[in-house]
């Protein structure tokens, strides 16, 4: 009895899967569940790909910022399909950390429709993050 149920729902689940999957290839693309890693040359394109975008500018020195990837690679995941994460490490890619003045890491910009639409400084836990990110859905 309890081996059917147990059938039953990985059915319902495996189906639920599989539309999820198709869906997001009508609609163009695979369903993005981990942070991208951009470059000074992918930037533009990325933020303008995508309906939302959270850029996290870090640097693999940053304590803070080695705490915050964590949670952003949880939220890349409960959030794929309405939002893409990237990282832009700001010691490889100068360009963009000029452009964009970042002065201190790690800074997450939220990008809708290409557009930056906020910035987020410092290593906020995920109580405080998902919010600022949910906001722009």
């Amino acid at each position: 009895m309890e081996d059917e149920e147990i059938a039953r729902i990985k059915a319902k689940k495996l189906r639920a899967m599989e539309e999820r999957i198709r869906a997001s290839k009508e609609r163009g693309g695979g369903v993005i569940d981990h942070p991208l890693t951009i470059t000074d040359s992918s930037f533009m394109e990325t933020v303008r790909k995508y309906p939302v975008v959270v850029v996290d500018c870090w640097a693999p020195w940053c304590a803070p910022c080695r705490m915050v990837s964590p949670v952003i690679d949880e939220l890349a995941r409960e959030l794929a399909g309405k939002v893409v994460f990237a990282k832009l490490n700001v010691d490889e890619n100068p360009r963009i950390a000029a452009e964009f003045a970042i002065m201190a890491i790690p800074t997450m910009f939220i990008f809708k429709n290409g557009e930056p639409v906020d910035v987020i400084q410092g290593a906020l836990p995920k109580q405080l993050l998902e919010p600022r990110v949910r906001k722009w859905i």
